[in-house]
């Protein structure tokens, strides 16, 4: 599962470096916002690499056959679409043929289950990059108004050794593509061979992750703040280094 990111500064200059290294990609967008943890349940818009483009889309997939009175709880169970049933699902199976995208992230948030407590991790590339999570997205019309409201969903995988540790009851992670494979993905001619090969798992040997403050899960706190990646060790968890031998 994917449902708390972070986007700020580094997404932000990754973005800026895709768009000098493909000339026309348009972005006519402004975002100027730092978010260093969010949750998918507030629906934010973020920047997302489309097919020549970089546009500001929900986080929650509107499929085109809603209707408005449906929407707000339609987002609330399209955050993610899982990659063993993309084609199948009515939302998902149109769009992961043609309208797939990135969502350019510093990091994500997961939790890991234990004595009946629930531990914090942020998780980020060891490289101190970025990840690039593939997604698909829709542009809704409110037939009625004629609103239109630009949505998208993070596929998911199953989860690789390191997530399994962290993300240790649903064992999922968010399908992370390498930079060379952002091309492919977004290209709506890619032939669905090539999609199959892209959804697979991460290699943990280039992520980096370690427990931070259970404020992470609590709604009522202000997150979004640098210091909510700052790492806080559990002796219960061990190091970081002991992690490894889980």
């Amino acid at each position: 599962m994917c449902f708390t990111i972070s986007v700020e500064k580094k997404a932000k200059e990754a973005i800026r470096e895709y768009l000098k290294s493909n000339a026309g990609v348009q972005m006519q967008i402004d975002f100027d916002e730092m978010l260093y943890l969010v949750s998918g349940y507030s629906h934010p818009k973020l920047p997302i690499l489309r097919e020549g483009a970089v546009t500001l889309s929900e986080w929650g997939l509107i499929p085109s056959f809603a209707m408005a009175e449906n929407t707000d709880e339609l987002q609330q169970m399209t955050l993610n679409a899982r990659a063993e049933t993309v084609y199948q699902k009515a939302s998902y199976k149109k769009l992961i043929v043609s309208q797939r995208c990135v969502l350019v992230v510093d990091g994500f948030f997961e939790w890991r289950h234990d004595n009946d407590r629930k531990y914090p991790y942020y998780i980020y590339p060891k490289d101190g990059s970025v990840f690039y999570l593939g997604c698909i997205y829709n542009s809704w019309v409110n037939k009625v108004t004629g609103e239109v409201r630009d949505t998208f969903s993070i596929i998911t995988t199953d989860a690789n050794p390191l997530m399994e540790r962290i993300h240790n009851t649903k064992k999922r992670m968010p399908l992370i593509l390498h930079r060379d494979d952002i091309a492919s993905w977004i290209n709506p001619e890619t032939p669905k061979t090539t999609v199959g090969r892209l959804m697979k798992p991460y290699p943990e040997s280039v992520m980096s992750a370690h427990t931070i403050s259970v404020d992470a899960g609590n709604p009522r706190k202000n997150r979004n703040i640098p210091e909510i990646k700052e790492e806080v060790r559990y002796p219960e968890v061990g190091t970081p280094e002991q992690h490894q031998l889980w």
